[in-house]
């Protein structure tokens, strides 16, 4: 979101210029009146400005939050753990794994084997999905120059959503023995491919005369996203009934069917977007200026431009094919960080991804115990969730935007 200048008012009036030689001077205009005067003095000049947090107090206030999360979240569920004895659980999981046992030895007890074999993976997928829409979200956002610009504007989410939708209802009838062969990786991998194939197209219409027009790639997104949601609608349609409550499953977002190798692999590409996206800071305080502005301070903005696109299309590709649609985090997490410690993209780019990190952990934790034993959907519960805080948030801050 744009933010407010500054402006430092000073205490007395501005001192006027002298006249210049061969000018006729300009007779001074009478004195106000005392009333008057004093009314201008009473006025007060400005209202106190917002304190900000700096950078180490953010990032170490944000990674609080995840290790809070962590701890919370660990804990809850069907088989509830004593937060005083994760540590010691997570060491003997650790010493099994070292050993070549594995997380379910003989020798562990029931509770090593929930939370190695079960929780642990759960909850990486979710502070990597909850870091990665975090992210995704500031890099929008910073492209854009919009507060209201999400990761969905690209089309991955969407894209993503109409390939697992077209494998779901249409791959039994083209595809008939490789689900079963392969598990839930031709789901995954299905869903990667047409969330990058739908940024890919966006990007290509974007490019108008040698450059990346954003206005051209906000419009054909919500294009092609309309169109995604339509082919959505008529699958849905086409769908027999186990489909169509599959397809609504993965719709809606879950951590449930989490393993070891799709959160580690989640985990290792947002791992590494994180690290190139912050070479972009500076650039996207840059480019917030205006792109004419940015060139002239010698920033790549088109190469920016790119690098941006094709980071948020990787890192919620893979998010969304490994849990489905989880939608609000990436639109919330940079609001509330440049709420607190202002629009620097240096700071805003990692703390979205700690940020968003610790909802989606909080969220997945309150998923599977509200409705215990049962579990809700983790997009619904975001929504539900973030979007009454957001607006409190916005009405306290407003004047401050």
């Amino acid at each position: 979101m744009s933010e407010a200048a500054r402006v430092r008012i000073s205490a007395g009036a501005p001192h006027s210029q002298p006249a210049a030689a061969g000018l006729h001077a300009v007779a001074p205009s009478p004195a106000p009146a005392a009333g008057a005067a004093g009314s201008a003095a009473r006025k007060p000049s400005r209202r106190p400005a917002q304190r900000r947090l700096g950078k180490s107090s953010t990032l170490g206030l944000m990674a609080l939050l995840v290790l809070a999360a962590f701890v919370f979240a660990a804990g809850q569920g069907a088989f509830a753990i004593d937060a005083a004895r994760l540590p010691g659980i997570t060491w003997n999981a650790w010493l099994h794994w070292w050993q070549g046992a594995g997380a379910a030895s003989p020798g562990a007890s029931t509770e090593q084997l929930v939370f190695a074999t079960i929780r642990l993976p759960r909850l990486i997928l979710g502070l990597a999905a909850g870091a990665g829409l975090g992210l995704a979200g500031a890099l929008m956002q910073g492209l854009f120059r919009n507060p209201l610009a999400d990761p969905g504007l690209i089309g991955v989410s969407s894209g993503a959503a109409l390939a697992a939708a077209a494998l779901i209802v249409m791959g039994a009838l083209w595809f008939p023995a490789l689900p079963r062969s392969l598990g839930s990786w031709p789901l995954m991998l299905t869903a990667f491919g047409g969330g990058l194939g739908t940024t890919f197209l966006i990007y290509g219409l974007s490019q108008t005369g040698g450059g990346t027009r954003i206005g051209v790639m906000l419009l054909a997104g919500v294009a092609i996203n309309a169109l995604a949601m339509a082919g959505l609608g008529l699958l849905s349609f086409l769908s027999t009934d186990e489909q169509l409550r599959n397809l609504q499953l993965w719709l809606m977002g879950s951590l449930g069917s989490t393993r070891w190798p799709v959160a580690m692999a989640t985990c290792a590409v947002v791992a590494v977007a994180l690290l190139i996206a912050q070479r972009l800071a500076q650039p996207l305080n840059a480019i917030a200026l205006g792109e004419a502005q940015a060139s002239l301070m010698g920033v790549g903005v088109e190469r920016t431009k790119r690098l941006a696109v094709v980071l948020a299309a990787l890192v919620v590709g893979c998010i969304t094919a490994g849990c489905g649609m989880v939608g609000f985090i990436g639109l919330v997490a940079p609001h509330w960080v440049r709420m607190l410690a202002g629009p620097d993209h240096r700071v805003v780019l990692p703390a979205s991804a700690l940020l968003g990190a610790a909802m989606v952990v909080f969220a997945d934790a309150f998923a599977r115990t509200v409705v215990a034993p049962a579990e809700l959907p983790l997009g619904v519960l975001t929504a539900l969730v973030g979007v009454p805080l957001f607006l409190a948030m916005l009405r306290q801050f407003r004047r401050q935007l």
